[in-house]
């Protein structure tokens, strides 16, 4: 069971191919938010139960009309809210595995009685395969994504890289205002990459934050950007960043949709630890000011502060520069 967000829907995904990896008989069910749905729909031999939040309690009786007379050998309890915790009462299930004590929260640890083997400094991705470790999975080296698209999502792709050339994808928008860096340092970046004969492209949601966030980026740019801001839907983003040469995003799902499909990611990071959020496979490109901001907030450094902790203020990633993020341009523009 794992509802939301896009970015720990890719982390779960990894878990989930890992099972289907070495334990191909297994019979999956994934309880998934609506949105994030529309990610991995199309993973194979995985039954699918969208809990539609927005639905109150009637989508807790709609998963229980679709769970009923079912017992499940495990259920993977990978979400902590409250929201989820008492949507789960309505499945029945031999294992009920939850978190450690020390990531429980919101009464989690009420609803499971068994518990994945507490891990100090994990990422997020790290922390859900240690529900895989908890029912016996045998590792792997590396994580691994099996997140399949239609065939004419990615000939669009195809087509529109072909067009586009050699490009980056710069996805800005954060779920929070005050987690997206400055639209004129985008812009100053976006003129700095394509300076260097590089397109720069604009992706997001079709959400508000999103689109005035991109019309602004455009506004202050000297160079115009093409903008796919609420134009894809998950699955042609998905192959649209596939196809790019490299993602500058802070932490919002494209930076993790990107590492699903092996393209590298400059994370900008302020208020959560990239040691936790980061996008998993390029945690050292990213520009982090995290570590300064949580000792200002603190009087402590980050690793004696309990796991997760987060820095806050709105204008925290003022402090990520452009020269900082051009740093960890140089061998992509060189």
């Amino acid at each position: 069971m794992r509802l939301s967000a896009i970015g720990d829907v890719c982390h779960a995904a990894a878990m989930v191919t890992r099972i289907q990896n070495q334990w191909p008989e297994t019979e999956i069910t994934w309880v998934i938010g609506k949105v994030e749905y529309q990610l991995v729909k199309l993973m194979p031999n995985v039954r699918f139960i969208i809990f539609d939040k927005s639905q109150g309690k009637a989508a807790v009786q709609a998963l229980k009309e679709a769970v009923k007379e079912e017992v499940f050998d495990a259920l993977l309890m990978m979400q902590v809210a409250l929201r989820a915790n008492m949507a789960s009462r309505v499945i029945k299930a031999k294992r009920r595995v939850g978190f450690d004590w020390s990531r429980s929260k919101e009464l989690h640890w009420l609803f499971a009685n068994h518990r994945v083997a507490a891990s100090k400094h994990a990422h997020v991705l790290d922390g859900f395969m240690d529900f895989a470790d908890a029912i016996g999975v045998p590792k792997e080296a590396r994580p691994s994504w099996n997140i399949p698209v239609a065939q004419e999502d990615k000939q669009w792709a195809e087509q529109q890289a072909l067009a586009l050339g050699k490009y980056v994808v710069i996805s800005p928008a954060a779920s929070k205002a005050e987690r997206n860096w400055l639209p004129e340092r985008y812009a100053g970046i976006a003129d700095y990459i394509q300076e260097k004969g590089i397109t720069v492209i604009l992706c997001g949601g079709p959400g508000k934050l999103d689109r005035d966030t991109a019309e602004a980026i455009k506004q202050a740019a000297s160079i115009p950007i093409k903008d796919f801001t609420g134009q894809t839907t998950l699955h042609q983003l998905l192959m649209l960043i596939k196809h790019a040469q490299l993602v500058i995003a802070p932490d919002t799902g494209p930076a993790h949709m990107a590492t699903t499909v092996g393209t590298q990611v400059i994370g900008l990071y302020a208020h959560s630890n990239p040691r936790r959020t980061g996008p998993y496979n390029d945690l050292d490109r990213v520009v982090s000011v995290y570590d300064a901001c949580i000792e200002a907030q603190q009087g402590k450094a980050w690793d004696v502060l309990p796991w997760g902790t987060r820095a806050k203020g709105s204008k925290l990633m003022e402090k990520i520069t452009v020269d900082m993020v051009k740093q960890k341009l140089a061998p992509f523009v060189a």
